[in-house]
């Protein structure tokens, strides 16, 4: 799964940064026994005996499916109320500064010191001086400054085409060890079709033999990263692996520590029924993000445009989630997928940029509410998450969950 990237404002520098994330690790649908119906909370058995206390094995799906089968006529709005209601401890931002404060200070209302005595100058130079600035012409306010318009300009970066930064950024923060699982360990999955062609958004299972599962779907590059220490505490030696996808099954073994990727081929050819686009904006709507908001709200019709200029001119449907931080005026916001462009431009031109204070915000949470919560469409959808930000996610925070 691609992870979602962020660019941090450097002054004088200011870009809007685009990240792109493919959303591959959405569970399998409801059938036989291997392909559970997700639960509607999440449900991880814990094993008392494993040797590691913060390894989990995995038995149930704590997800929810992408099911929906049409977007909404309208955007329907829905608020994720702060899990903490008492405000943390914030930063009042500094409005002379470009951005946020980079880090935590205590600022104090501090009484102006006593102004210098004024020194003693005689009569006639106070008299010169009046004179002159009576036939002083007046001063002719200054230019105003336009900014020159710029842009809308992406950044991409793939964690799993980096995976030791990622590991480091991740040891980096010690406490992000409360928000996920184990990923050190990771094995690549492709899926093909009879023809060798990458099969995207196919339901992938896999299981081992002490009842550990875990479930994914393929990106649009018929792939998948399945991290084993994420469900498994035992490290089994090998897992069972089962596709499917419009019908057409197949198994394959996996080996535990295989250094190619495993590929497992269907027994037919992929159907190519006409494209479909989920596309999501996740917006960081604090303070410092105004100007990255004026250009998404100007460039929206141009981006749903290109798109439907593809030669497979998808069914395009559109959502947005915006986040600030615990102590705003809201927590996270979302719109849910809709494809009336008009109504989600309405939407979107009435988000503003307010709040915020210390450098990180509630990015995590707003990201597991639009993975889980929105209605994405089900099978045969590309689903794009497209984030806006420019500060990193709140590490501290207990782990997010859906509603």
């Amino acid at each position: 799964m691609k992870h979602a990237s962020m660019a941090f404002r450097r002054p004088p520098v200011r870009s809007m940064a685009f990240a792109l994330t493919l959303l591959a690790g959405l569970p399998a649908l409801a059938g036989e026994p291997r392909w559970p119906q997700p639960a509607p909370a999440p449900a991880v058995q814990p094993d008392m005996q494993a040797p590691v206390p913060t390894r989990r094995r995995q038995t149930t799906a704590d997800f929810r499916a992408p099911a929906a089968s049409v977007c909404s006529d309208m955007p329907r709005m829905r608020e994720v109320p702060d899990p903490d209601p008492q405000p943390p401890e914030r930063v009042r931002e500094i409005p002379t500064l470009v951005g946020k404060v980079p880090h935590r200070m205590e600022l104090r209302e501090m009484a102006p010191p006593p102004p210098p005595p004024a020194p003693m100058i005689a009569a006639d130079a106070v008299a010169a001086r009046a004179s002159e600035v009576r036939d002083a012409p007046a001063a002719s306010p200054p230019p105003a400054v336009r900014r020159p318009a710029t842009p809308v300009t992406a950044g991409v970066v793939d964690d799993n085409a980096d995976f030791g930064s990622f590991r480091q950024f991740l040891q980096r923060h010690p406490e992000a060890a409360r928000l996920g699982r184990d990923v050190s360990v990771r094995q690549r999955l492709r899926v093909v079709d009879a023809q060798g062609r990458p099969v995207p958004d196919a339901e992938v299972a896999v299981s081992a033999a002490n009842g550990a599962r875990m479930w994914a779907r393929t990106d649009a590059g018929g792939q998948a990263w399945l991290h084993l220490n994420a469900f498994d505490d035992r490290d089994s030696a090998s897992y069972r692996v089962d596709v499917r996808r419009a019908g057409q099954q197949a198994q394959a073994q996996l080996r535990r520590g295989q250094k190619d990727a495993l590929e497992v081929r269907l027994p037919a050819a992929a159907a190519t029924p006409r494209a479909r686009l989920d596309l999501v904006f996740m917006v960081d709507a604090t303070g410092s993000m105004s100007d990255e908001i004026d250009k998404l709200r100007a460039s929206l019709r141009d981006i749903v445009r290109g798109i439907e200029q593809l030669p497979s001119r998808p069914d395009v449907c559109l959502g947005l989630v915006t986040y600030r931080d615990r102590g705003d005026a809201y927590f996270v916001r979302s719109w849910d997928l809709t494809g009336n462009v008009a109504a989600f431009q309405q939407v979107l031109d009435g988000v503003r940029a307010g709040g915020g204070g210390d450098m990180p915000e509630a990015m995590n949470e707003a990201f597991a509410h639009a993975v889980q919560a929105l209605h994405w469409r089900g099978p045969a959808t590309t689903r794009l998450l497209v984030s806006l930000a420019d500060a990193p996610p709140h590490m501290d925070y207990p782990p997010p969950h859906y509603d």
